[in-house]
């Protein structure tokens, strides 16, 4: 266990931050002795932490279902190869935590036999770290899985610099994700899917129309429930990427106007957009201080805007 729990204690205090490297060495400082591996009723083990994984939640999901189906079978016939790991419960006597194996915990569930379980007394820093060096490690998580559990991470009481270390990204791979959970609904995400073969641009395609509002969550569930069940999550995406797009093309000939507030008005066309402000009546003292300085806060809001659009498929 040294290995991780190194790596954690070198990332901290005021040292630059070095995002970990899946590699094997590393998760086997966890993995432990074969005196740490034990047989343990499924039913004793709870979940813990942030999701990683959309299969556990996702509402249309055929092709998870089918692979989680291969590995019961595999446990069924071969025995469970990888051991889960588990951490003792901090808030019940005799019970245990998961932090990373849940697909082999349920299918052990399933079958009704023990899990092989990693018995380890982690922190939390630790055993996320553990979690995101098992994703690498086992199956890369999908660009939408790791917007998901980016979310997660962040709701659960960590930092930013907690889910670059985890899921080894950079600053602006994790403004990508960021922009992806922050517009798209959930609702949406989990009836799409992992959507393994879709990467950033796609993804950030959908949070674009979303954001631009030439897409409703009530629209999306329209589209969505027209898209037949047998199809993938990767389908379900580019499908309403596609409806939705169609839809926004026959909106956006007509001019928009927005008020944001008294006095300022924005209008956008098919081929440009333009701002309004009065220099008259409540807001003439806030037109006057725009005046001298909107030159420099279009170059920042461009700055910002080239910086979350680099080219980085984190």
């Amino acid at each position: 266990m040294s290995g991780i729990a190194n790596t954690i204690a070198r990332s901290g205090g005021s040292q630059p931050e070095r995002p970990p490297k899946a590699s094997a060495p590393a998760l086997g400082a966890l993995q432990g002795s074969l005196a740490s591996i034990r047989e343990i009723d499924p039913n004793l083990i709870d979940d813990w932490g942030p999701v990683d994984r959309l299969e556990e939640f996702t509402a249309v999901n055929v092709e998870d279902d089918e692979s989680f189906e291969r590995l019961k079978s595999s446990i069924r016939e071969g025995g469970q190869q990888v051991p889960i790991l588990v951490r003792r419960s901090k808030v019940a006597e005799g019970r245990f935590e998961a932090i990373y194996g849940r697909r082999r915990l349920k299918a052990c569930r399933e079958l009704g036999i023990k899990v092989r379980a990693n018995v380890q007394d982690v922190d939390d820093a630790t055993a996320l770290l553990a979690k995101g060096l098992e994703n690498a490690a086992r199956r890369n998580l999908s660009f939408y899985e790791k917007a998901r559990f980016a979310e997660a991470i962040q709701n659960a009481g960590h930092d930013g610099a907690t889910v670059r270390q985890v899921l080894n990204l950079s600053a602006s791979g994790q403004s990508h994700l960021t922009k992806v959970t922050q517009n798209v609904p959930v609702k949406i995400g989990d009836l799409i899917g992992a959507a393994p073969k879709s990467g950033r641009p796609r993804w950030t395609e959908l949070a674009e129309l979303f954001l631009s509002r030439k897409l409703t969550e009530r629209t999306a569930l329209d589209i969505l429930a027209k898209i037949r069940a047998t199809s993938n999550s990767d389908e379900r995406l580019e499908l309403l990427i596609k409806e939705a797009t169609k839809r926004g093309a026959k909106n956006s000939r007509e001019t928009r106007e927005i008020t944001p507030i008294e006095g300022v008005t924005i209008k956008a066309g098919r081929a440009t957009l333009s701002l309004s402000v009065k220099k008259s009546g409540a807001n003439a003292e806030f037109a006057t201080w725009l005046e001298s300085n909107l030159a420099e806060i279009i170059k920042q809001s461009y700055a910002e805007f080239t910086d979350i659009n680099s080219v980085d498929d984190n």
